[in-house]
């Protein structure tokens, strides 16, 4: 995209300079006024346009941190193009630490938003109409939703070759193929043909600092790799492929303890973990059905019969 003028939430972002603006909705019921500070920096040379988002659901702050350290290392500023850092966007569950809206919704599911619908929906409108037309590429940062707990990884899309070649730069541990799921913001952008990565690791409420370093070892590849930013791309591992998985669940409920390291290769009738009542009658083992990787991991203490224990990539 040129860098001939730029317009975002109705200002006009000057060449050359950091620009603050704030996303601003709707106020607290207490009528204070919240803002979403998006955090533009555009250099004087044309380029594309790169979107850094994170905090969707308000309690994935390893997304937030990821950012927060893209900041501090001054990775956001560009030789060619532009960067915008959107490290909240879903400020209000993160100000509570949950995941949802106050109006109990998941702002993922509501792309691309109304103008007069719920708080979510308005919150995404207000996003597709003002800033994703703007951007050419969006890395987007999640983490497992509850207590899963999610190996670093890229979601994309196995049969775009394009997203696919921007996933290997990333250079995650595990590249998961992954289908869009309709009203989620990945799938407006894409709509839009932009080109999204989709970045998982660790679980909610947490700040992991292995997730956050290939969090920004990843970002900082894929802007070395669009002429963004100067530097050399660091390739340090060659990432495993998950184009189909399956969850082991849990065949009794009780406390439950994993045995397994996420993220590491397991046979057919290993042993995973064990489930134990609490009353010491019982102890039983989860054992893998198929061969393959452990990417993530439930991490809660006491679990219900059928509850998702493992997600294991099936090795084809």
């Amino acid at each position: 995209m040129s860098n001939n003028k730029l317009t975002l939430l109705g200002k006009d972002i000057p060449e050359g300079k950091k620009t603050i603006l704030d996303l601003e909705i709707a106020k607290l019921h207490t009528r204070t006024t919240v803002k979403v500070p998006v955090i533009v920096e555009r250099s004087k040379n044309p380029g594309p346009v790169v979107l850094l988002m994170a905090g969707i659901h308000g309690d994935e702050v390893n997304g937030v941190g990821i950012i927060r350290e893209i900041i501090n290392q001054k990775i956001n500023k560009p030789k060619n193009g532009t960067i915008i850092c959107l490290p909240v966007f879903n400020i209000f569950g993160y100000l509570i630490h949950t995941r949802e809206f106050p109006d109990g919704r998941d702002l993922n599911r509501v792309f691309p938003g109304n103008a007069n619908g719920s708080l979510a929906s308005q919150f995404a409108y207000q996003f597709t109409k003002e800033i994703a037309p703007h951007v050419d590429y969006v890395l987007d940062f999640h983490t497992g939703g509850g207590e899963r707990d999610n190996v670093a990884q890229i979601r994309c899309h196995s049969e775009e070759e394009n997203t696919l070649k921007l996933a290997e730069v990333f250079n995650p541990p595990f590249i998961i193929s992954s289908n869009y799921i309709a009203k989620s913001v990945r799938y407006t952008l894409n709509k839009m043909k932009k080109t999204v990565l989709l970045f998982e690791g660790g679980k909610t409420n947490e700040l992991n600092p292995e997730i956050i370093a290939h969090g920004v070892r990843g970002t900082k590849n894929v802007l070395t790799h669009l002429d963004v930013i100067d530097g050399d791309i660091n390739l340090t591992q060659k990432p495993i492929y998950i184009n189909s998985a399956k969850w082991l669940r849990a065949s009794h409920s009780g406390m439950f303890q994993a045995t397994v390291k996420n993220g590491t290769f397991v046979e057919k009738k290993q042993v995973l973990g064990h489930i134990q009542d609490p009353f010491g009658e019982f102890k039983k083992k989860i054992f893998a059905q198929n061969e393959g990787y452990i990417f993530c991991i439930n991490r809660t203490p006491i679990v219900n019969k059928g509850d998702a224990l493992f997600h294991l990539g099936i090795k084809e």
